[in-house]
């Protein structure tokens, strides 16, 4: 029996084996789609990371009513702690929610495909390299996908500014704009806790070509929150920087209340 197998019978419970198949994705014959997504191999992610998810985070998702079922989004989410796990939470939140199960897909930074083996396996689970090109083909493919505009400017920032937003890059904005997809607006607390970073080997972080180098703890045990808000719509023709830039505080504005919501429900547990 393989390990896809002993997940199947040991980890995932017929609920979620229902809530997944709604939510499968076109693959070709060999199990993969076009941008390296494989069944397989994210349902059995999946099963292994819903224990992480439930025992270990204990995560508490609140509003996972607004999540819409079908069509293309964008979940827009502040970026903490020095690895992504918040990614990795919100993706499970969405596949286990019990009112419509989505598999979405998260935008990574360059430097992951350069780590041997890791680039194939996130493609596999569903992460895809952070490129316009990419999430445009995406959305045009009625993808639900992952942003995060403060990029490693979120996940770098260290401990002395946890919960701070750091800059939002525009992309995103642009993005929604162009092609009337809705943005998700999310806010997580509790993996600055489990990632805290006091620290950067920035001069070895140059040497490896990594755009930091943290010195901190990693995976600490942490309560984690997460609040998705509801759906905001973002059209306009020929839109100016400063119409763009406008809408970007719009959105940052909705995540820093729902991100202030996750820790008030987090420090009352």
């Amino acid at each position: 029996m393989d390990i896809t197998q002993l997940v199947d019978r040991y980890l995932l419970s017929d609920e979620i084996k229902q809530h997944v198949a709604a939510s499968s994705k076109k693959t070709g014959s060999l199990g993969y789609d076009p941008w390296g997504f494989q069944a397989d191999t994210n349902r059995t992610g999946l099963g292994l990371m819903k224990i992480v998810y439930e025992r270990y985070y204990r995560t508490q998702a609140l509003g996972l009513e607004n999540i819409p079922r079908h069509g293309r989004l964008l979940i827009i989410s502040n970026h903490s702690g020095f690895l992504p796990m918040d990614g990795v939470l919100i993706g499970m939140a969405m596949a286990l929610n019990p009112h419509g199960s989505r598999l979405p897909r998260a935008m990574i930074e360059r430097f992951f495909p350069t780590v041997p083996y890791m680039g194939n396996l996130m493609n596999s689970l569903g992460a895809v390299l952070g490129d316009v090109h990419n999430c445009m083909d995406m959305l045009r493919n009625e993808e639900a996908v992952i942003v995060f505009p403060e990029g490693v400017r979120g996940t770098g920032k260290g401990w002395h500014r946890r919960y701070q937003l750091q800059r939002f890059g525009r992309g995103f904005m642009h993005m929604a704009m162009e092609t009337g997809t809705p943005i998700l607006p999310v806010g997580v607390a509790g993996c600055e806790e489990s990632f805290p970073m006091f620290g950067n080997a920035a001069t070895l972080a140059k040497l490896l070509a990594l755009p930091y180098l943290p010195l901190g703890l990693p995976f600490l045990r942490s309560k984690v929150v997460i609040s998705f808000g509801q759906p905001m719509y973002f059209q306009a023709d020929n839109p100016t920087e400063s119409m763009v830039e406008k809408q970007v505080m719009n959105v940052k504005s909705a995540i820093e209340a729902l991100m202030q919501q996750s820790q008030t429900v987090r420090n009352a547990l």
